[in-house]
């Protein structure tokens, strides 16, 4: 299924839906525990649930805050983990899904451009933060993708646009630059 949660439409959203294309029909999802109202958050699938995370909120400041939703047992739980440890608040940024566990990284706070990120692990509810050494600069808008080894971060904006990125391997705690050599020209708000 495709599950759809959060959201803009004139207003912010927490309420979602799950979409089953074999039967061709939407179910609503319920909203008890599920997070705050938001837009410009991330989602990733684990293989059992789905993980939102950081957005905006109605009122205007980013979140760090999110939710995991089961969708067999239709139930929402906190993501929270320790409020030292939690990473700053943040929209349009990027997540991926490991197999083991959540990575964001960069975004925007405020009107500020983020060059941190995160690890969180849903098995244990803790958060712990990515290495900065080698990390690329402060941005929003750009794309990650997992490769089953690293996630790779490229383009975005602080503004000015960004026409590079660089690789994440969690194993090694370690960042390494991407060739600029042939790279696309700079952008934000793509899809990767």
């Amino acid at each position: 299924r495709m599950i759809i949660w959060g959201g803009y439409d004139g207003v912010f959203l927490n309420i979602g839906s799950q979409y089953d294309p074999v039967g061709d029909f939407w179910t609503d999802i319920t909203t008890t525990g599920a997070p705050s109202a938001r837009s410009q958050h991330t989602a990733v699938w684990t293989g059992t649930e789905m993980i939102v995370w950081g957005g905006q909120l109605a009122n205007g400041p980013s979140r760090h805050s999110g939710g995991r939703y089961d969708p067999l047992l239709d139930r929402w739980a906190a993501t929270d983990g320790s409020e030292i440890i939690r990473p700053v608040a943040r929209q349009l940024h990027s997540a991926v899904w490991t197999g083991s566990e959540l990575i964001v990284w960069g975004g925007q706070h405020g009107t500020a451009a983020i060059a941190e990120g995160s690890r969180y692990e849903p098995a244990t509810d803790t958060w712990s933060p990515l290495s900065s050494l080698d990390q690329p600069v402060a941005r929003w808008g750009h794309t990650a993708i997992w490769t089953g080894r690293e996630m790779i971060v490229w383009g975005g904006e602080a503004p000015p646009g960004f026409d590079d990125g660089a690789r994440y391997d969690p194993a090694l705690d370690s960042w390494i630059a991407l060739p600029l050599a042939g790279a696309p020209t700079a952008r934000s708000q793509h899809s990767a």
